[in-house]
């Protein structure tokens, strides 16, 4: 049987690397998971240096109950510390290509019915991938219903989001904005979360089970229901 697109596709992003991408989908899909609903999670790419204990896809599999492996595939795992197409070129592997990138997604998912499909990017959204793509170039083909955008709380945040909601062109209104590690008790973190929603016009989470509400209810070119202030979570 062919693979079969998700009945709700969510690229997972995020404004710089060590944001918490990895650590929120995995959240999210154990949220998810728990109201029974299937999941399935990708990694298209990724690097990581040699003596690391789990990759991202090795988290993303134990959150979701899949083979590490069909996470993201052994050819597309590489052991050093750099954007992908670096990484293989200086392990003497093949260069990483968009157009591959996309077919293996598309292709990767399980033939059954899977309710909400994560896909997670490496790095920030203008970091290569490929030779010749980015994260946005793979978050254009593959269309998704929703953009799940992982961003610090603290300072720099707005203009880390503003800056990666521009990059995301037409993409943008498809947003839901978390900020991870949001402190409710800190003062700028309220701030920013604030100025997001009421200046921004943003959807704004900071918790995984508003975000889970949030996406559940996300329809391609829909705004969110109930736009604008989470609650304060951790």
């Amino acid at each position: 049987m062919s693979a079969v697109r998700p009945l709700r596709l969510v690229v997972v992003a995020g404004t710089a690397t060590e944001v918490g991408k990895t650590w929120v989908a995995c959240a999210l899909a154990r949220e998810l998971r728990g109201r029974a609903v299937t999941v399935a999670a990708r990694k298209p790419v990724q690097s990581f240096l040699p003596h690391d204990p789990t990759t991202d896809a090795d988290e993303l599999a134990a959150a979701t109950g899949e083979d590490p492996l069909v996470v993201c595939p052994p050819h597309r795992r590489y052991q050093v510390p750099m954007a992908p197409p670096m990484a293989a070129a200086a392990l003497g592997r093949a260069p990483v290509r968009l157009a591959e990138l996309v077919d293996e997604t598309r292709a990767g998912w399980p033939s059954g019915d899977t309710a909400v499909g994560l896909v997670e990017l490496a790095g920030g959204v203008r970091s290569p991938l490929a030779e010749d793509g980015d994260g946005v170039d793979l978050t254009r083909a593959l269309d998704p219903d929703a953009v799940l955008l992982v961003a610090d709380a603290g300072l720099g945040t707005i203009n880390a989001v503003r800056t990666t909601l521009d990059a995301l062109g037409p993409l943008a209104p498809r947003t839901i904005v978390h900020l991870n590690r949001y402190d409710g008790d800190d003062d700028l973190h309220r701030l920013n979360r604030d100025w997001l929603v009421t200046r921004d016009g943003l959807t704004v989470t900071t918790d995984i089970t508003d975000l889970t509400e949030r996406l559940r209810g996300r329809v391609p070119g829909a705004p969110a229901p109930g736009a604008g202030v989470s609650p304060a979570g951790s």
